[in-house]
């Protein structure tokens, strides 16, 4: 379960240490504008409904465990969310910062490329709450998979523990398409995407301790999720 949970936030830190430095090298206007400079009609659309994921769709299948009769992993992610969600409200009151359409109002010259039937919004942009919902969806099922790896007693199976490393991989990249996917449409600017990635990351591992013994009580988990 521990090399599981490692790759994972080892391969999280590299990629917060990458953003941590942007931000440190480049003003916050200057940054989002290098990140947004590049449009092409299919990023535009992909990056248009690959975002609205967070909306709702995530939350569906945060239900579908429901239809096996293991509530406690959709209670798992409710959780989570709820936790991570409450401090992204407070934080958003805390600080109002305007968002990248707003806070360019003032540079006349500067033209961002928005995507055309993206309803745009102009205040609360710091943290973004996509951003923390796609990381706590992947953070969760990352947790879930990571115990699984430990109920089939499957450590020393070489094969298992590389496609589990790589899924876990893969639902790093989902979180984070998700999170850049708010700085491509100019919803946010990338701190915001940072500190929503940060609680979206850390929501479900401090809930995952907390509730860790009521998972481990799940019966027949293979039926749930087969490798």
């Amino acid at each position: 379960m521990k090399k599981i949970l490692s790759t994972y936030g080892i391969a999280y830190s590299i990629l917060l240490t990458i953003v941590f430095g942007l931000l440190y090298v480049y003003p916050k206007l200057e940054l989002h504008l290098l990140l947004n400079s590049w449009h092409t009609d299919l990023e535009d659309t992909f990056f248009k409904y690959y975002s609205m994921l967070a909306e709702w769709p995530l939350y569906v299948l945060a239900l579908l465990p429901i239809l096996w009769k293991k509530i406690e992993m959709t209670i798992f992610f409710a959780m989570s969310e709820l936790s991570g969600g409450a401090i992204l409200q407070i934080l958003k009151h805390i600080f109002s910062f305007d968002r990248p359409v707003s806070a360019f109002e003032h540079y006349g010259n500067v033209m961002l490329p928005l995507v055309q039937g993206v309803d745009m919004h102009h205040s609360n942009s710091f943290p973004s709450g996509h951003a923390s919902t796609f990381f706590v969806f992947c953070t969760c099922c990352a947790l879930l998979l990571a115990y699984h790896y430990k109920h089939k007693h499957i450590e020393n199976n070489r094969r298992t523990c590389i496609l589990m490393n790589l899924l876990t991989l893969s639902l790093l990249v989902i979180a984070a398409l998700g999170g850049y996917s708010r700085v491509y449409l100019s919803q946010h600017f990338l701190s915001d995407v940072c500190v929503g990635s940060i609680i979206g990351f850390v929501a479900p591992c401090i809930v995952f301790y907390f509730i860790r013994n009521r998972l481990t009580q799940i019966k027949k988990w293979n039926r749930v999720i087969a490798i």
